[in-house]
């Protein structure tokens, strides 16, 4: 008599799926924890992340007569306006700093921070044909975006340094100092801050279309409500202190003490700035891993 084990039709079927499920290159599960950011499937996904950044980067400027000489002659321009504007007519103090050089580095720091949270805020609803689409990492996309204007800001740092550079060689006013070693660390803050909020903003456009223009504008206001035109000492006592309660408003004003000398710098502000971006970051992140399972009902 054969003594051959003979399966039954349910357990080939099981045996069958179990093979099958180790065949399996990728399984997709529902995550559980609200601040897990997945980095581990976003380092897998890193080639993904680049080709992001490289069509953001291209796409800008892709079909313009001056390419990514564009990079050189936004900030350029919006300096030379500011000087005319704002201290030549309005004659708003600059602690003494050479106008170009003081308008420069406060708008050089500040379109990090803006075209990052722009950008971020409409993540969902600019790339729902894709992410209806192919499964990867949702993060790889805001993450791609702080990492194209990155390269932005590097190009425009660049410019500011040019300028930096002549003013110190030639007048005795600009005094840099050792806190310039912190420009990585504003960097930085400045790109977690404005992915926080634009993970939270992202999240809520979803539902709310209009949330996207209304922070556009909410942006040009906030640039008044941070020291990018003005510097914190020439405001009163009385009122310096809503100023401060904006947690850009000590990463801008640290840039410029680093590289000028001139400026408010506090420990207490700067970490202050700090603990408020891990926890616009961390709120972000719960929203963003909370809606990104259901987005595609919604947009």
């Amino acid at each position: 008599m054969d003594t051959t084990n003979v399966l039954t039709k349910p357990e080939q079927l099981s045996t069958e799926s179990s093979a099958q499920e180790d065949s399996w290159t990728e399984v997709i599960q529902p995550r559980t924890g609200l601040l897990d950011l997945g980095l581990a499937d976003v380092w897998r996904y890193r080639d993904l992340v680049m080709l992001f950044v490289r069509r953001d980067f291209v796409s800008t400027y892709k079909q313009t007569i001056l390419g990514p000489i564009w990079f050189f002659i936004q900030p350029l321009l919006t300096t030379l306006t500011y000087v005319v504007i704002f201290g030549n007519i309005a004659q708003l103090s600059t602690d003494g700093m050479p106008q170009l050089l003081f308008y420069m580095g406060g708008i050089t720091i500040w379109n990090y921070f803006a075209q990052t949270l722009t950008s971020t805020s409409t993540v969902f609803t600019a790339n729902a044909h894709i992410f209806g689409k192919v499964y990867f990492p949702r993060l790889t996309m805001p993450l791609s975006i702080v990492l194209s204007n990155l390269v932005r800001f590097g190009i425009q740092f660049a410019l500011f340094l040019m300028f930096w550079v002549y003013f110190l060689v030639t007048t005795e006013v600009v005094r840099p100092n050792a806190f310039i070693l912190l420009t990585p660390l504003l960097v930085v803050l400045m790109g977690l801050l404005s992915l926080g909020l634009g993970m939270i903003f992202s999240s809520l456009t979803t539902k709310y279309r209009d949330l996207a223009m209304l922070l556009t504008f909410g942006v040009q206001l906030l640039m008044y409500a941070t020291p990018v035109i003005y510097p914190l000492s020439s405001l009163s006592p009385k009122y310096q202190w809503l100023i401060i309660a904006n947690p850009v408003s000590s990463i801008v004003e640290t840039f410029r003490y680093a590289f000028l000398g001139a400026g408010t710098f506090s420990w207490g502000m700067l970490g202050y700035s700090a603990l408020m971006t891990l926890l616009i970051l961390m709120v972000g992140t719960i929203v963003f891993n909370k809606v990104q399972k259901s987005f595609t009902d919604t947009v």
